[in-house]
């Protein structure tokens, strides 16, 4: 807290400092230089051009009808001119100060920079698979965490909501991941901080810290050439997250507000108190029957609520000669569609990029706080709100369990019901979990360019990633979720210290004589993560300690190291043949001596064609480039630091050792692999990047196969060799192979009217090839995965064994009668010894998608614009845990109360779980609709000094599907107690002054 305060304050400071001294320039009454930016091909006024006095960091971006105002110091100088896809045009000040410039599109891009790791490179030398989505291209409406911008924009990128909880994050999948038991997210990297994927203690999302509104563009490395400059961090791919700078110039302040109402739009079918009342009338005992209540409550509707959400945004920017910076200041508040669930969001970001030396020495200072206050609901409810019997009173008169209606015994010392779910309400309302977490990341940069070689440039990069979390559970003592009546009182804390320091040389020379272009880095990366975890006893509602709860250690300080050096060399003949090279060898501190240092290596090679002699001239085909790579990167998230160690830990109290009248407990050692060794994934890749008509048609196509080996895999160890049933061990390969398409169109552009849509379809397939020591070895079936709600005993839905996908269903084959009707207990026996066990599984589809797909469209009329995202998924199953756990009539009528069902009873007539049966194995292939946005721009106004922006957003507008759960898209792919994802309605506006 003390850090985040001070990087407050010391925004502030030198934000009021800069400000000043903006002030005392104005008073210099430079000269000011008007001007209209065209496309030299149909006269169209071009926004967002660079226009920048040479040398200096001075300079604005032209308006949406390509206008500009800018003011210098001086009547003499040269403007440049800057756009992506455009070549760069220099015009020297005269005495003329209205200018009119047309800009000549780059057919190739040339000039296009593209962040790569550890630095940039021309869009025409790229030779791996990477994609770049800009902020014209961001997802818009109520967006709480920034990956939720990049949703169906890029192929071979599948980003999952994991629920409609506020700031609640996605599942991101980079060609369908790596990994069987450690890590499958990729990397993302901010501003040059590589961001550790863990999660901080009190938020439900680590990247909910980072506010999208400060986010410049996305740059995406999908195959090993690209993203092996990251080596260990890199098989899962690299996400790098560029911020918004400052440009020096006149005082520019925006204001932004989304104002959003959120809606459930489903709720879990359930059966009505009516039909209840028949099955119970019909099935059950007298007692039964006289547990039925006089009421109609939708237990549902009682829990949840239209949500309300609040964005603010506000940033400063501009500067004075060689310092410009940017200030922004963000404020979010938003509740959740569940009862008592609430998100409460404040960030700052300061930007200050200031060069001096005549431009010799660049300097980037970027500091990013964010705090927030939340107010975790009890999800519990959730279940409990399917589950709880219609029938009856939400409140009764007695004071008892807060005038909450519970199911009462008064046999038992609670004079509650033992092993029943409570009142949905009360579990949401007698509960409050709230938290308190901080965030702040931050960097500074220096890049030297030599004088005496200007060829070469030092980088220095220092960071930091800093994070405190902490809260208390409160459960009211009068709680009937807690039958002792004493309640909960207790707090957790987390604080995370991540720190780097990264050095490199980068040495760029053109070689006219020979055609060639040479672009070398080398470097060296320090990377410390360290997490304190505090441990406390626990306390009951009043604030009493309870009794034996004191922890044995005051806290747990996991620490790990990574200590790396990287090269990669750029290689261009001619702008014709490129070839790119990279080696990271990396050592960490999670792998033993003879097994610390991992090397990885890649090589690329590019052919642009449309560069040669023969389709220089070429009216049809504008670009056309071949690119093949292969690279090996390294996996290590997801496995214990110390796991190489023999490590002895304190036994919990109810593991005690009795000596005499006493219990002691005792150190017993842990498991432990001495050998455990890096993960890694070999990645080929072959793709090509064309463009039509002058790039009004663009697109790339690639093919990938990745190979892991020495899968990090937790597999059963045999007794007697290690002190765990299970450990997580190098074991097994893993194939993905898939195509990936991406094809963009602008099919119309003219001064009132333009048009551009893009679609992007990604097909993987996964296969394990192999999961023991032996390969392939025929007596190990492979783990199962995937737990199943309902029962005893820790059932699963899922297998990983060789031959197949992982999370591949295996569940006993269900047997239908002459109707079609599923028959209860009765399976195929699958090998004929006429007996049903777990010899008779089968194996059915998985629950991964096949391909996903992504359509996104804009559309813009004179002053407005029409935007929408559409995604599918094609080939994903989901397991319908509602329906197996809680379509039976044992559902209703098997306890020492009465439940609520599935209407899915009515369908089967089952008696009893058959939680075993692939009929709740349903096709979850999707059309969603993400987004559409409508807006209208009304131009310049007070006195053309501002500019405003109205815009109109609906979110999670539609699915077309055929599973009859709640929403087809679960991560897991078994579908439990699922938080909806809600419809949101939202209104904003921009200002820009």
């Amino acid at each position: 807290m003390h850090n985040f305060t001070f990087y407050v304050k010391l925004n502030v400071s030198v934000l009021m400092l800069f400000l000043f001294t903006a002030l005392n320039g104005y008073a210099q009454q430079p000269v000011t230089i008007t001007g209209t930016v065209r496309s030299a091909s149909d006269n169209l006024g071009l926004p967002g051009v660079s226009v920048m006095l040479k040398g200096t960091s001075t300079g604005v971006v032209t308006d949406p009808n390509g206008k500009f105002t800018l003011r210098i110091p001086g009547n003499t100088g040269i403007l440049e001119f800057t756009s992506i896809g455009y070549k760069k045009q220099e015009v020297s000040i005269s005495d003329s100060k209205n200018l009119n410039i047309l800009l000549v599109e780059d057919a190739a891009a040339l000039n296009e920079v593209v962040v790569v790791g550890y630095g940039t490179t021309r869009k025409q030398d790229l030779t791996g698979s990477v994609a770049v989505v800009s902020a014209k291209d961001f997802q818009k409406g109520s967006i709480t965490t920034p990956e939720q911008m990049l949703s169906g924009k890029v192929s071979g990128v599948s980003i999952t909501s994991n629920s409609g909880q506020p700031g609640s994050g996605s599942t991101i999948r980079i060609r369908g991941g790596s990994s069987l038991s450690a890590s499958n997210d990729p990397l993302i990297v901010i501003d040059g901080v590589l961001l550790e994927n863990s999660a901080v203690g009190g938020a439900s999302n680590p990247l909910s810290f980072i506010n999208p509104n400060d986010i410049e563009s996305f740059t995406v490395l999908k195959d090993a050439s690209a993203a092996a400059i990251y080596g260990a961090r890199a098989s899962n791919g690299v996400i790098i997250v560029t911020t918004k700078k400052g440009i020096s110039g006149d005082l520019k302040v925006g204001f932004s507000s989304v104002n959003s109402l959120t809606k459930l739009t489903s709720k879990v079918d359930v059966l009505s108190s009516a039909q209840l009342r028949e099955i119970v009338n019909a099935n059950g005992t007298t007692a039964q029957k006289d547990m039925l209540g006089a009421f109609d409550t939708d237990w549902q509707d009682i829990i949840y609520q239209d949500g309300m959400a609040s964005d603010n945004n506000l940033s400063i920017s501009g500067g004075i000669k060689n310092f410009p910076y940017r200030l922004s200041l963000g404020y979010q508040n938003q509740t959740g569609v569940l009862r008592t669930d609430m998100l409460e969001k404040t960030s700052a970001a300061f930007v200050l990029n200031p060069a001096f030396f005549d431009n010799h020495l660049k300097l980037s200072i970027n500091l990013k706080g964010s705090m927030q206050k939340t107010r975790f609901a009890n999800q519990a409810a959730i279940g409990g709100a399917v589950s709880f019997d219609p029938t009856q009173a939400v409140y009764t008169n007695r004071e008892d369990y807060n005038g909450y209606w519970e199911w009462l015994d008064p046999s038992t010392p609670s004079g509650l019901v033992n092993l029943v779910g409570r009142n949905p309400l009360g579990l949401l309302e007698q509960r409050a979990d709230r938290s308190k977490p901080y965030r702040s990341i931050g960097n500074v940069q220096l890049d030297y360019k030599f004088h005496f070689l200007p060829d070469l440039h030092a980088n220095l990069n220092l960071g930091y990633d800093v994070a405190s979390g902490k809260g208390t559970v409160f459960v009211d003592q009068n709680a009937a979720e807690l039958i002792n009546r004493l309640g909960v009182n207790n707090q957790y804390k987390q604080n995370r210290m991540n720190t780097l320091a990264d050095f490199y040389l980068n040495y760029i020379k053109e070689i006219k004589s020979i055609k060639s272009r040479i672009d070398v880095t080398a470097g060296y990366s320090y990377n410390d993560y360290l997490t304190k975890f505090y441990n406390f006893a626990d306390f009951d509602a009043n604030g009493t300690k309870i009794a034996g709860t004191d922890p044995d250690f005051p806290f747990n300080k996991p620490q790990n190291r990574l200590i790396s050096y990287f090269s990669r060399l750029n290689y261009s003949f001619d702008e014709r043949f490129l070839l790119t090279a990279t080696l990271r060898r990396d050592g960490s501190s999670r792998f033993g001596p003879d097994y610390k240092n991992g090397y990885f290596p890649s090589v690329a090679l590019a052919w642009t064609v449309n560069n040669e002699g023969f389709l220089k001239e070429n009216k049809t085909i504008s670009a056309l480039k071949i690119r093949a790579s292969y690279g090996i990167t390294g996996q290590q998230d997801g496995i214990d630091n110390y796991g190489y160690l023999s490590t002895y830990g304190l036994s919990t109290p109810n593991a005690s050792y009795q000596f005499g009248d006493t219990f002691y407990q005792m150190y017993r050692p842990s498991a432990y692999i001495p050998d455990i060794k890096w993960e890694e994934t070999a990645t080929t890749n072959i793709g090509v990047d064309v463009g039509f008509l002058d790039n009004r048609i663009t697109g790339s196509l690639d093919w990938y196969y990745r190979k892991t080996s020495d899968l990090l895999n937790r597999v059963p160890q045999p007794a007697g060799t290690n002190f765990n049933a299970s450990a997580i061990v190098n074991v097994g390969d893993m194939l993905n192979e898939g195509l990936e398409m991406t094809v963009n169109f602008n099919p119309i552009k003219r001064s009132d009217f333009n048009w551009d849509f893009s679609l992007n379809a990604t097909y993987n397939k996964n296969t394990i090839t192999n999961l023991t020591i032996i390969p392939n070895d025929p007596n190990y079936k492979g783990f199962p995965s995937g737990t199943i709600a309902g029962g005893v005993g820790g059932q699963n839905a899922f297998i990983n064994a060789v031959g197949g996908p992982k999370s591949t269903f295996n569940l006993f084959q269900q047997v239908y009668d002459a109707a079609g009707n599923p028959i209860e207990g009765v399976y195929v026996d699958l090998n004929g010894d006429g007996v049903i066990s777990e010899n008779d599984f089968t194996k059915g589809k998985s629950a991964d998608p096949k391909v996903f797909l992504g359509f996104s469209n804009n559309l813009s009329y004179k002053k407005w614009n029409l935007s929408f995202t559409i995604r599918a998924n094609l080939g994903n199953y989901v397991y319908n845990n509602s329906f197996s756990q809680r379509g039976n009539l044992t559902q209703i009528l098997g306890t020492a109360t009465l439940l609520n069902a599935s209407p899915n009873y009515l369908v089967t007539n089952f008696k009893g779980q058959q939680l075993l049966s692939d009929y709740y194995v349903e096709n979850a292939s999707f059309v969603r609709m993400d987004n559409i946005n409508l807006g209208y721009t009304f131009g310049n106004i007070f006195k053309n000094k501002g500019n405003l922006q109205l815009n109109a957003s609906f979110q999670n507008v539609f699915v077309i599907t055929k599973y009859k759960g709640l929403d087809p898209e679960v991560t897991s792919g078994v579908d439990n107690n699922l938080y909806p994802r809600p419809r949101v309605f939202s209104l904003g506006l921009n200002l820009n002054y």
